[in-house]
C-alpha cells in the first residue's frame, strides 16, 4: 500500500483480492468445478439455441417426425405424441425452465434479503412483526400457496416466477437475519455508529458487505430449487400451456398416455435435465458454501 493511495481504493483492493482469493479456493473443489462448467455448458446451449436449431420444428403444422417415434438417427430422443423433435423441445425447454428459475430465484432472494435485514437491523416492534411475517409464511405449504396464487394471475412465465419468487423467500430471510445479527454484534458497527453513521450507512457499507457471500451461495441453492417449481407447477397445468419447457414436456407426455404406450424418451430427456440442472447447481452451492464459510473449510475435496 502506498500512502497516496485513497481510503476508498483501499477498500477496493482488499475486495479484489478476497474475491481472487476465494475464486482460487473454489477452484480446488472438483464437485463445484464440474458443477460450474455444466451449468455454463447448458446456459450456452440454451442462450444458442435460435442459433443451432430451427425453431420451426416447435410448430404442431411444421413437424417433420411421426407419432411417437423411437429414437432414430434423424431425431435422436424421438419425437413426441405430435412428431415434434424431443431434442429440439429439451433444448428450447431449457430456455424458459432457467429463465424462470433464475428470475424466481432472484426476486426471491431479494424478498428475503430485504426482510432478513429490516428484522435484523430495526429493533421493537417492527422487528417482531416482520418474523412473524416469515413464520407465517414458512408454515404454510410453498407449493400449496404458489398454485394458488398462480391461478388467479394470468398465464404466462411471469405469473410462475411472481408465484414462486413470493413464496420461496422466508427460509433467505431467517438465513440473512441471523447473519446480520452476527455482524451488528462486532465492535466495528458499534464504532460507526459512534461516529454518526446511520441506518443506511451501516446497511450499505457494513451489512451488505458481510452478508452478500453468504446470499451468493444461498442464491445458487434457490435456483436448483426454482427450477424444481416451475417444473412441478408446469406438471400441475399452471402456467401458459403453449410454452415449452421441461415442466410442460412431462405434463404433455402424460396427457398424451407416453407411460402406457411406452414412449419413454418422452419423458426421461426432461425429467433428466431437471436433475442434472438442480445437481449442478447444488453442486456449485455446496461449494460456495465450503468457501465463504470458515467453519466449513478442509471440508471439501
Amino acid at each position: 500500500m502506498t500512502t497516496a493511495e485513497k481510503p476508498g481504493s483501499i477498500v477496493w483492493r482488499r475486495r479484489r483480492e478476497a474475491v481472487a482469493k476465494h475464486w482460487h479456493e473454489f477452484t480446488t473443489n472438483k464437485a463445484g468445478v464440474f458443477g460450474l462448467a455444466f451449468l455454463g455448458l447448458i446456459t450456452v446451449l440454451a442462450i444458442l439455441a435460435p442459433v443451432i436449431t430451427d425453431e420451426t420444428g416447435l410448430d404442431v403444422t411444421k413437424a417433420q417426425g411421426s407419432t411417437l417415434e423411437p429414437p432414430s438417427g434423424e431425431f435422436w430422443l424421438g419425437t413426441d405424441i405430435d412428431g415434434r423433435s424431443v431434442l429440439l423441445m429439451t433444448f428450447w425447454g431449457a430456455r424458459i425452465s432457467l429463465l424462470t428459475g433464475f428470475s424466481a430465484a432472484l426476486l426471491s432472494v431479494l424478498i428475503g434479503t430485504l426482510i432478513g435485514i429490516a428484522a435484523a437491523h430495526i429493533q421493537g416492534w417492527v422487528s417482531g412483526l416482520l418474523l412473524r411475517f416469515t413464520d407465517f409464511f414458512l408454515v404454510l405449504p410453498s407449493l400449496v400457496l404458489a398454485v394458488a396464487l398462480a391461478s388467479v394471475l394470468d398465464q404466462g412465465a411471469m405469473t410462475v416466477i411472481i408465484a414462486i419468487g413470493v413464496t420461496a423467500w422466508p427460509s433467505t430471510a431467517r438465513l440473512v437475519r441471523a447473519q446480520t445479527l452476527t455482524i451488528e454484534g462486532r465492535p466495528y458497527i458499534e464504532r460507526a455508529k459512534a461516529l454518526g453513521g446511520g441506518h443506511l450507512h451501516v446497511i450499505g457499507k457494513h451489512v451488505l458487505p458481510g452478508v452478500m457471500p453468504l446470499v451468493l451461495a444461498n442464491t445458487t441453492l434457490v435456483v436448483g430449487n426454482a427450477v424444481i417449481a416451475d417444473a412441478t407447477l408446469a406438471f400441475l397445468g399452471v402456467g401458459n400451456p403453449n410454452t415449452i419447457s421441461w415442466g410442460t414436456m412431462l405434463q404433455t407426455a402424460l396427457n398424451n398416455g407416453a407411460i402406457s404406450k411406452g414412449a419413454w424418451w418422452n419423458l426421461l430427456p426432461p425429467g433428466l435435465a431437471i436433475v442434472v440442472v438442480v445437481l449442478g447447481f447444488t453442486l456449485v452451492g455446496r461449494a460456495l458454501e465450503t468457501v465463504l464459510n470458515p467453519r466449513l473449510k478442509g471440508q471439501h475435496s
